[in-house]
């Protein structure tokens, strides 16, 4: 099933994707008041199973929590709507996007007077940055955008209106003929893709930003921390300068959508040989072993639609 098509569950109902609409008035369409997440369903051998499920619906609802949006709905129903979801759409390998947002209730930046929705949508989606990305990496440039200061806007809420940010990232880098964008935080320091987390490797030791470098600490990125730490190899999480991105040996993507991604080039510079290095081939190799099912989940990662 592609974009555009099946049912959407919407406010605890069932209903055709064309249906799910909301009123032009709405607060989330004037001020971005939303709050998301983009969940993988992975076509196991043993039927469809979601990753990391309870992460995903835990950073939701932390998102709504800090910006004092509640949702009407416990943690396990949600869940079990997201389930619900994937099942009656009849969707084995998918992508998921449960968003809650600020309705129709009246005009102003306040959004205490307006309605919560919750809704989730499902549907195939492929590799995000493309099926040749996995293997030859993409090329990159600094962004002329940075993420916003830690006293702006709270970078730990996966929130709508924080995606101006990443658009302007993403389209300054899609027209200067780049595949992605890396922004630098409030003190120049290396922060995070429009939509993924960075990591880079130096004399075999892996470096990621730490939230306090105004990124979104990814699933993805955890799950890049403990299969390190699986195959006995040094992680660490510290402020980066720019111009370590240009003497790395490995520079990769990751997240929900990327998944693993090399990084090849950066602002015109080939990154170590210019090709997928061995570390991250072999983080890339055991993420897709465990999420295409030729690996034991052992850490637990998958709930099974059923």
């Amino acid at each position: 099933m592609t974009f555009g098509q099946g049912r959407i569950w919407y406010d605890g109902k069932m209903v055709e994707w064309a249906d799910a609409t909301c009123h032009v008035l709405s607060h989330v369409v004037h001020y971005g008041t939303s709050f998301f997440e983009g969940i993988r369903c992975y076509g196991l051998p043993g039927g469809p199973a979601v990753f990391r499920l309870k992460d995903h619906v835990d950073r939701l609802y932390d998102s709504c929590k800090i910006y004092r949006c509640g949702i009407p709905y416990s943690k396990e129903e949600f869940s079990q709507a997201i389930l619900d979801t994937v099942r009656v759409n009849k969707l084995d390998s998918c992508y998921i996007r449960p968003i809650v947002f600020r309705g129709y209730g009246s005009m102003g930046v306040n959004p205490l007077k307006c309605p919560v929705h919750c809704v989730i949508a499902a549907w195939n989606w492929g590799k995000y940055l493309g099926e040749e990305a996995m293997e030859q990496g993409v090329s990159v440039r600094i962004s002329s955008w940075r993420r916003a200061a830690p006293d702006t806007f709270p970078t730990l809420a996966k929130a709508g209106g924080n995606y101006l940010n990443s658009q302007l990232i993403k389209v300054e880098a899609l027209q200067d003929g780049f595949d992605e964008g890396i922004a630098l935080d409030h003190y120049g320091f290396v922060s995070e893709g429009s939509g993924e987390n960075i990591f880079i490797v130096r004399n075999g030791v892996i470096y990621t930003p730490p939230s306090s470098s105004s990124i979104l600490p990814g699933i993805t990125r955890h799950c890049v921390f403990t299969l390190a730490r699986d195959l006995n190899m040094r992680i660490h999480q510290q402020v980066i300068p720019r111009e370590a991105l240009y003497i790395a040996d490995e520079v990769f993507f990751s997240g929900t959508a990327a998944e693993i991604t090399p990084v090849t080039k950066i602002d015109n510079i080939a990154i170590g040989a210019g090709k997928r290095g061995p570390i991250t081939e072999k983080i890339q190799s055991q993420f897709f072993a465990i999420v295409e099912g030729r690996a034991e989940d052992s850490h637990g990662w998958f709930t099974p639609v059923g």
